[in-house]
């Protein structure tokens, strides 16, 4: 019995179980796996299903910039990558104690302008104004002679073009010889006749600018007629000429008109207006007749143009001092849309030619302030081709 047993222990069991522990996978998810895993969502199988009765389930998918915190083309801004030394710094303040104040510092510490330094910069803005499209035309008109028309038209012109950096051409439509040229250095005897006579001839700005004077200030200036043995006088067929030249080559062009309102240069000078600027003395009889301007214009189918009109009133004329400008200006304010008081200044007062940096600096603000205010009242032409 003792040898059955040893026996039946020496021989293998067949019937055991071995069981082995395998431990699970510790596979760790990377992180941008995990961020880009979607979350467990029941899907119905639709194989057996037929196809009207297929739902469909939106998922959005998160960006990877938006989940890894990737930068976007819109974070590369201006103020994170210019270096404060390379942005733009205010300019430096002109002349005076704020300029000391600025050079002491090193430019450290900037006091800025005057306020009159402020304001004039102002207006140099408002008059460099871009005007894009076709040429703007500007009348400058009175009724009555001796007001100051020519020396206004010639002032304007040389506010504008010193500022401007397109070109400006004034242009003398005065059929009785005006004086336009004469307030500025002539640098030669062509005259409108000339230009007009010689029109198939102009091909080029240079062509053109041959004729013309040029200021010191830039401004061009075309002169009117003045030999007395010419038989035929400038007239609407050869202003229209002059403008159809000028507007190949200027930006703005300024028509010195004559007192007459009813000859044709006129009509035609009008017709062809963006702007008017009615030049008025201070006196009672100056201030009605230019009143009276007005209304005509209204009568005569110029009614836009009368209200965005500037009035340049000049106060250097005879009798001003005598009279109650204020009152002048509230009865202008009604009718158009701006005045402008001109001082007195001895320099054109003399009827000589013009400097316009030996004028007084309160002529000049005045007649920057006439110039801004044309410009404003100038239409845009942007979107024309």
């Amino acid at each position: 019995m003792a040898a059955a047993d040893e026996d039946a222990h020496d021989k293998p069991r067949t019937d055991q179980i071995i069981t082995i522990v395998v431990p699970e996978s510790a596979r760790i998810v990377p992180a941008d796996e995990v961020a880009i895993s979607l979350d467990a969502i029941p899907v119905d199988p639709v194989i057996a299903k037929p196809v009207e009765e297929i739902s469909t389930t939106t998922i959005t998918i998160p960006s990877v910039e938006a989940v890894s915190g990737a930068e976007t083309p819109a974070d590369l801004t201006l103020d994170r990558l210019v270096s404060p030394r390379g942005r733009h710094k205010p300019a430096p303040p002109e002349g005076g104690w704020r300029r000391l104040v600025y050079e002491l510092t090193f430019h450290g510490v900037n006091p800025g302008d005057s306020p009159t330094a402020r304001a004039r910069k102002q207006l140099e803005e408002r008059i460099s104004r871009r005007l894009d499209g076709s040429t703007r035309y500007v009348a400058v008109l009175s009724r009555k002679g001796g007001v100051g028309k020519t020396t206004v038209s010639t002032l304007l012109g040389m506010a504008l073009a010193s500022i401007r950096e397109d070109r400006i051409v004034a242009v003398d439509a005065n059929p009785d010889r005006g004086t336009l040229a004469e307030r500025i250095v002539k640098t030669t005897d062509a005259t409108s006749r000339n230009l007009v006579d010689e029109r198939e001839t102009i091909h080029a700005f240079s062509d053109f600018q041959r004729r013309v004077s040029r200021d010191e200030t830039r401004l061009d200036v075309l002169a009117s007629d003045h030999n007395p043995n010419l038989q035929k006088e400038f007239d609407a067929e050869d202003y229209d000429v002059v403008a159809e030249l000028a507007r190949r080559f200027y930006s703005i062009m300024l028509t010195d008109c004559g007192t007459g309102m009813v000859h044709s240069v006129m009509h035609a000078t009008l017709d062809r207006a963006d702007q008017l600027v009615i030049v008025s003395g201070g006196s009672i009889d100056e201030a009605r007749l230019t009143s009276e301007t007005i209304s005509w214009l209204e009568a005569n189918g110029y009614e836009e143009l009368a209200r965005n009109a500037v009035v340049a009133l000049n106060t250097a004329t005879h009798g001003t001092n005598l009279v109650r400008i204020e009152e002048i200006e509230d009865h202008f304010s009604s009718r158009v849309r701006d005045i402008v008081r001109i001082p007195y200044d001895p320099m054109l007062a003399t009827g000589a030619t013009i400097r316009f940096d030996s004028l007084r600096p309160l002529t000049q603000e005045s007649i920057r302030e006439l110039a801004a205010s044309v410009v404003d009242g100038l239409p845009d032409r942007s979107d024309e081709e």
